[in-house]
Order: C-alpha cells, then sequence, then structure tokens
C-alpha cells in the first residue's frame, strides 16, 4: 500500500518537508517513491505536483493527515471530484 507523507529535510531547528509517496512499511526517511511536492512550515510556502498527486489517489494511495491538510488547502481534491465525475459522464 502507498501513502503520502512528509520526509523531514533541511537542517536542526530549521525543518522542512517533502511530500513523498513511500511504501506503507517504510520508515519516514526511507527510499520514496515519488517526489510530489513540499512544505516549508516556517515560511509557510507549499509547492505540489497536482497531476502526480491525482495520480497516486486514484491509484488508492492514503494521504496522512498533515498531507490531507495541505492538500485540501490547495484545492487537490476539489480536482479529484471533477476528474471522477467526467469518467462516468
Amino acid at each position: 500500500m502507498v501513502k503520502l507523507r512528509l520526509k523531514r529535510c533541511g537542517r536542526k531547528q530549521r525543518a522542512i518537508y517533502r511530500i513523498v509517496a513511500i511504501d506503507v512499511r517504510s520508515r519516514r526517511e526511507g527510499k520514496a517513491f515519488w517526489k510530489v511536492g513540499f512544505y516549508d512550515p516556517i515560511k509557510n510556502q507549499t509547492y505540489l505536483n497536482i497531476p502526480i498527486i491525482l495520480y497516486f489517489l486514484e491509484k488508492g494511495a492514503q494521504p496522512t493527515g498533515t498531507v490531507y491538510d495541505i492538500s485540501k488547502k490547495a484545492g487537490v481534491f476539489i480536482n479529484l471530484r471533477l476528474n471522477q465525475q467526467s469518467k462516468f459522464n
């Protein structure tokens, strides 16, 4: 099973997180399948590769709570609903 979760990067007292698609059995710093974005909590900056995130969500990937909140603010799930509705029409 694949999860979308945060991977810590940066230096001491200055954390930056990559948002990665990774196997659920891997540890936090393990090898990721794909890097799909980053999140900087200090500057409150976010970059998301929305087409790749939508691809993994359609394949059944589960986002963690924090990644879900970040994605929801960026409007990823609105795009997911629109893609699913267009498939049925």
